[in-house]
């Protein structure tokens, strides 16, 4: 039950980024769900023990795709990341109506790599996030 609910969250993330639900990735996505895998190779050699007709780079691709929306986690060994919904406190809405939903921790990384981007961050860390009174 709970993986059903993991996959249609992931879907529905997927839908919202614009991506097409292809047959592929929702073959994908089950055995990323359903397996233990390690490595972008793994899944790929799972898929195609389950007769899933996938190459290497779309698995690659997938995989760097639900990190993005903060499915997954490379460091916890490809396990699905989402939890409950309200773990999702920051979503950020851009001018084509895509939207992106940040984990407090995913917002974190994504404004520490902006800073460093242009200029800010010189080796420093993110410690606080607050809103100013004017807001």
């Amino acid at each position: 039950m709970q993986q059903e609910v993991q996959r249609e969250r992931i879907v529905q993330e997927l839908k919202n980024m614009g991506c097409r639900i292809t047959k592929q990735r929702l073959l994908l996505l089950d055995v990323i769900l359903n397996e233990e895998c390690t490595c972008c190779k793994e899944i790929y050699y799972k898929a195609r023990n389950r007769k899933i007709d996938v190459g290497i780079a779309t698995v690659y691709r997938m995989v760097n795709t639900l990190e993005n929306i903060g499915a997954i986690d490379r460091k916890k060994m490809y396990q699905v990341a989402y939890q409950d919904p309200q773990d999702h406190h920051y979503i950020v809405e851009m001018d084509d109506g895509t939207t992106y939903h940040f984990t407090e921790k995913k917002m974190d990384q994504v404004l520490s790599e902006g800073l460093k981007a242009v200029g800010y961050a010189n080796g420093k860390k993110v410690q606080k996030i607050k809103m100013s009174a004017n807001s």
